[in-house]
């Protein structure tokens, strides 16, 4: 049996590009979804595509910037299925133009859904994954977690700090702290101060350039890069596929980054 069967996946984002890609595999694969994205009329699309195929779904309106809609989607999910055993944190925003053009309330826009709506999703299914002694946690980053390319340096900053949430919860879930002790006879003495839980996996994914709605916001002085780097873009469920392999591996392997770009990107 696939180890995705029955196991209760929450995806944001889903209403189209890598979030829509996933949630048709995943569901085809026999995963109990519940899907989260701001348009309904997609989500409702969605969800009657995947139940046509036998597939188990529900979903919830959620903007991933507001906590309290976070939250409220993670509750969703335990009131439907009892439990949460995998967050995808795919939503993401990607309006790209350089610094000097001062567009400081979008760079907010930015961080609130692509760094802080990744937080408000792990802060929301953390405490039932903890109880369960169980889940995984799949972040989206980009490449631009890897490499920071001029007109995008709040996107590629946001992105990097999604690479450093998933290693740190990687190693908080899977890893020991430990407490020193000084006694007053100047012996030192070593002894746990937590043990974590070690069923908890985290998966960083770093998209190269995806055919999706991503680059709709991109603006002018931008269009000529961003279409010569996309003119390779690949398919979305190719992400989709990353996502399902991750999911698929047994409970002692946990697959933390994969990288994938187009054969003939050059960025």
């Amino acid at each position: 049996m696939s180890e995705i069967e029955n196991k209760v996946v929450i995806i944001t984002g889903a209403s189209s590009g890598v979030g829509e890609a996933t949630a048709r595999r995943l569901g085809a694969s026999g995963a109990k979804l519940m899907l989260a994205a701001r348009r309904e009329d997609r989500l409702k699309d969605l969800v009657a595509a995947i139940e046509k195929t036998g597939g188990t779904v529900a979903y919830r309106v959620t903007d991933v910037a507001d906590r309290a809609q976070v939250q409220a989607l993670a509750d969703a999910t335990l009131e439907t299925y009892g439990r949460i055993d995998v967050l995808v944190n795919n939503a993401g925003l990607m309006p790209m133009s350089p610094l000097d053009q001062i567009k400081v309330d979008e760079w907010d826009q930015i961080i609130d859904v692509n760094l802080k709506g990744v937080l408000y999703g792990i802060a929301a299914v953390l405490p039932t994954m903890r109880q369960q002694k169980s889940g995984h946690v799949i972040n989206l980053s980009s490449v631009g977690g890897h490499k920071v390319f001029p007109g995008a340096v709040v996107y590629c900053s946001t992105k990097y700090a999604v690479r450093a949430i998933s290693e740190g919860l990687r190693l908080e879930s899977n890893g020991e702290i430990r407490s020193t002790i000084i006694s007053p006879g100047a012996v030192a003495t070593e002894g746990l101060l937590r043990q974590s839980n070690r069923q908890i996996r985290s998966t960083n994914i770093s998209p190269g350039a995806v055919a999706t709605e991503l680059t709709n916001t991109t603006h002018d002085d931008m269009t000529s890069w961003v279409s010569q780097v996309y003119s390779v873009a690949i398919d979305a469920d190719a992400i989709a596929r990353a996502i399902a392999y991750a999911i698929d591996q047994p409970g002692d392997v946990d697959v933390n980054e994969i990288i994938i770009r187009p054969t003939r990107e050059e960025v």
